[in-house]
């Protein structure tokens, strides 16, 4: 049970990346790969302004606006420079490999000797995993509550349509190169806030810590399409929540079967194949089962007609 309560609250923090993830790669329609230098940005800056003794929940602020500074940069990149997407989030996930070093120091920092979020909860005398649910929970309902609203104003919903149907946003005046860049903005913010809150989690922050980050936010993301589908906006952010602790749950799983701690990147990856085809296997199995509906339909009409 604690494991799982533990898995749990990982999914929880994780999940604020799969939100990042959902805002490039479903709503803006790009696969943008600064994920894996905004993730352990959020968690250099959050990280070092915790070891100056700056109050941890400013120090998480400033992890947020650094990564949307960086979201800024590939937006830049993409928006104005008409760099592809995936290159413009490679060269700027590339940069922030050597920014991380700066604000490190080194290649990874100890929150061991300072307060963090998860010790201030604690101070009112609950244990850690039930601090990090409590953090995770607060988070993500401040994080829902503002996209919700931002996402139905005008440029939320310009936002969005750029995403839908790019041509046509442009035609009917929506500066489409500022609406990329704010969502570019946004969705890598949130994932630094990820990345400050598992930090604090942890215990540490480490240089390396964004590998594979974009195979775990991908992942929520998908499962949580897969069970739940055809939702609004709000109901969806709270899907990625329920993917991301399923995916978590998921990874629990295999490490009980007592597999090398060397291969879950592998199982990682694995998992995020499997979630990957299952729309396509679901919309197949719908086409087959009306196909034979229809056939059954047809036999039943024929022998109408006969009787």
């Amino acid at each position: 049970m604690d494991l799982i309560l533990s898995s749990i609250s990982q999914g929880l923090l994780w999940s604020i990346l799969a939100m990042g993830v959902y805002l490039t790669y479903r709503i803006l329609d790009v696969a943008d790969l600064t994920v894996e230098g905004s993730f352990p940005l959020g968690a250099a800056v959050a990280s070092a302004m915790i070891v100056a003794d700056i109050p941890a929940w400013k120090a998480t602020l400033m992890a947020f606006v650094a990564g949307s500074l960086a979201g800024l940069v590939t937006g830049f990149l993409h928006a104005k420079l008409k760099i592809p997407a995936l290159l413009a989030g490679i060269v700027t996930m590339t940069g922030l490999y050597s920014i991380n070093l700066r604000i490190l120091g080194q290649a990874n920092l100890t929150l061991l000797n300072s307060e963090t979020l998860v010790d201030k909860i604690q101070a009112f005398g609950v244990d850690k995993t039930t601090a990090v649910l409590i953090m995770g929970s607060i988070a993500i309902l401040i994080v829902i509550i503002l996209l919700h609203l931002f996402f139905n104003t005008e440029i939320g919903v310009a936002i969005r349509a750029t995403g839908d149907n790019l041509e046509m946003s442009e035609a009917n005046g929506i500066n489409v190169n500022l609406t990329k860049i704010l969502g570019f903005m946004i969705g890598n913010g949130l994932i630094a806030l990820s990345g400050a809150l598992l930090a604090q989690n942890n215990g540490y922050a480490d240089v390396n810590m964004g590998i594979g980050a974009i195979v775990i936010g991908l992942a929520s993301v998908i499962i949580g399409e897969t069970f739940f589908s055809n939702l609004t906006f709000a109901k969806r952010l709270i899907t990625l929540v329920i993917g991301s602790i399923i995916y978590r749950l998921l990874i629990l799983a295999a490490l009980e079967t007592q597999i090398n701690p060397q291969d879950l990147k592998l199982i990682s990856a694995v998992f995020l194949a499997i979630a990957l085809a299952l729309p396509t296997a679901r919309n197949q199995w719908n086409y087959k089962r009306m196909k034979r509906r229809n056939k059954e339909g047809e036999l039943n009409n024929d022998r109408s007609i006969k009787n």
